[in-house]
């Protein structure tokens, strides 16, 4: 005679898989007879007049009129500023001819400003009055356009 397929654990792990599918459906039919009613009135909601999720529409006494045209939905344009002159008044703080770099201070926020051997138009020394330009550099704003002061 041949044995059973079916061991006990088989039997067992079948039987606890049905019981599972019946108590879910037994949930499922409680739920539907103890439903207030799934109409389209219960799933409303509302928003009242301070932007909170309510089940009873808003007072309509209490409605504002907006006007799309007021609404800004971008950045505001900048005002027209007083253009600032771009020449900046400084004095060289320190300049190494050997290795062709040096830095200004300007004479205003006394901020120093690296300035290279190309950025400069006549030959400058430490403690010469100076006017200049800036740029922005690799690691911040630099000097050219170097001039001695008349």
């Amino acid at each position: 005679m041949a044995k059973s397929q079916q061991t006990y654990n088989k039997k067992a792990m079948e039987d606890k898989r049905l019981k599972k599918r019946k108590d879910k459906a037994v949930k499922r039919e409680e739920r539907k007879t103890n439903s207030p009613g799934g109409g389209l009135e219960n799933m409303l909601a509302y928003v009242d007049e301070n932007g909170m999720i309510t089940d009873v529409p808003s007072d309509p006494t209490k409605k504002i009129k907006v006007i799309a045209e007021n609404i800004e939905t971008s950045v505001p344009k900048k005002e027209k500023e007083a253009e600032v002159n771009p020449i900046k008044e400084g004095k060289v703080a320190f300049f190494n001819h050997s290795k062709g770099f040096g830095f200004i201070y300007e004479n205003i926020t006394q901020e120093k400003y690296f300035v290279h051997i190309n950025g400069i138009l006549e030959p400058i020394v430490e403690n010469d009055k100076v006017t200049f330009e800036l740029e922005r550099g690799m690691k911040g704003m630099n000097a050219f356009n170097v001039r001695k002061k008349v």
